[in-house]
């Protein structure tokens, strides 16, 4: 047994001790004791814990490894998430206007990706505990809205049916306008038996996909977005939380406002193209054609928007050009966690006067920003938005203008 004292938190939310020792569930300023095991103490007992420290409200908080940091009061949390921002902009000796960090509700999280395994009495659902494949059965959650809560007793024979005694099958679950969407992977294949059986859940969700094959639609998932609604493909990706979107979608729409032609890189479904092109047309890109399609359905069946033109095209691979560039006065750049190193460098010789950035890490974010910055561009604010409560994520939006138009 060794005792030590918490220096900081990591990137993961682990409390790190000299040496580095990682100790999950801990806060900086704390004295634990524990048994080290490599670098790492997995089983800490707190001595001397922290003012920041409040009792968890989630009895599952110990085993589930869905929530980090549900050990700190919100405040420092909140503080913690905005620290990681301004340290990932310090490493490139960049600084911005931060603007108040805006936290989803408790309860609020509108998908969740479930994991289910059959047993000898039937099935077990639940998340993955902390870094193990072990499976923590869930009663109550948290962080999920209440009505994916309340299709465990469907997942539980959905689980019984499809899984196979070796396997853990993915349940991805995502509450839309119109009923709850499930789309299921890593399951047994779809054999006409099993296609039979399924129906038996249909009255808990209004669309079920087994890996790429429709099961059944009851009614199609719909997803506002903006004055549209759009029925996302199964498995699609979507902000976690209704207000966390709204707080990008803001953001956004400030970063552009004024603009007369619009470029959404890596638009996804169309969760700032479809609000945007209420006032402005927007050109959308994506590597996913069914996405573009999507995307393009919900664009045609809502009145009123502005041309919505689509393009499929991998911008890792294939940047957009400044020749290509040149014809927008405003960008919405939302790549994935990796960043958009390669596009940034060629929005960087296209010199658009305005860029809306929407980032889920800050660190590749920095890096970008670096790069618009020595091509002559001023950050002008930045905005957190977590979205990913009690967890160590957090995502940001933020706006860059050249400096011959900025104010």
């Amino acid at each position: 047994m060794v005792d030590v004292t918490i220096d900081r938190l990591g990137h993961h939310g682990d409390g790190i001790a000299a040496g580095p020792i990682y100790v999950p569930l801990t806060l900086p300023g704390e004295v634990i004791s524990g048994e080290l095991v490599g670098d790492r103490i997995a089983a800490p007992s707190v001595i001397t814990p922290s003012p920041n420290r409040v009792k968890a409200p989630c009895s599952h908080f110990k085993s589930c490894g869905g929530c980090g940091l549900m050990h700190a009061s919100d405040a420092f949390v909140a503080q913690w998430k905005t620290d990681v921002i301004t340290n990932a902009l310090s490493a490139h000796n960049l600084a911005a206007p931060l603007r108040p960090i805006l936290t989803s509700a408790p309860r609020s999280r509108r998908r969740t990706t479930l994991a289910g395994t059959r047993t000898k009495k039937g099935a077990l659902i639940g998340f993955h505990a902390r870094k193990s494949d072990t499976i923590v059965p869930i009663r109550d959650c948290h962080v999920i809205e209440p009505a994916l809560l309340a299709t465990l007793p469907a997942l539980e024979q959905i689980t019984r049916l499809g899984a196979s005694r070796s396997a853990t099958i993915s349940l991805a679950l995502t509450l839309t306008e119109t009923g709850i969407d499930l789309h299921v992977t890593g399951a047994k294949s779809l054999d006409g038996p099993l296609r039979a059986a399924l129906p038996q859940v249909q009255s808990s969700f209004c669309r079920l996909t087994w890996d790429d094959e429709p099961v059944f639609v009851d009614t199609p998932p719909r997803i506002a977005l903006g004055t549209a609604q759009i029925t996302p493909p199964p498995g699609a990706f979507l902000q976690a939380t209704r207000d966390g979107e709204a707080a990008l979608q803001a953001a956004v729409a400030d970063a552009t406002d004024g603009a007369k032609h619009i470029a959404d890189l890596f638009c996804g479904l169309g969760t700032f193209a479809l609000p945007l092109a209420q006032t402005t047309p927007v050109h959308a890109v994506e590597a996913d054609p069914d996405l573009l399609d999507a995307l393009t359905t919900a664009a045609n069946h809502t009145r009123s928007l502005k041309p919505i033109t689509v393009e499929a095209r991998d911008l890792f691979r294939r940047p957009l050009l400044p020749d290509d560039l040149a014809k927008f006065d405003a960008l919405v750049i939302d790549p994935p966690r990796a960043g958009a190193e390669a596009q940034t460098h060629e929005i960087a010789k296209a010199r658009v006067p305005r860029i809306a950035a929407v980032s889920c890490n800050p660190a590749t974010f920095a890096r970008d920003a670096a790069i618009l910055i020595n091509a002559g561009y001023t950050l002008d604010w930045l905005q957190p938005v977590d979205q990913f409560r009690w967890s160590p994520h957090v995502e940001l939006a933020a706006s860059f203008t050249l400096h011959h138009i900025h104010g």
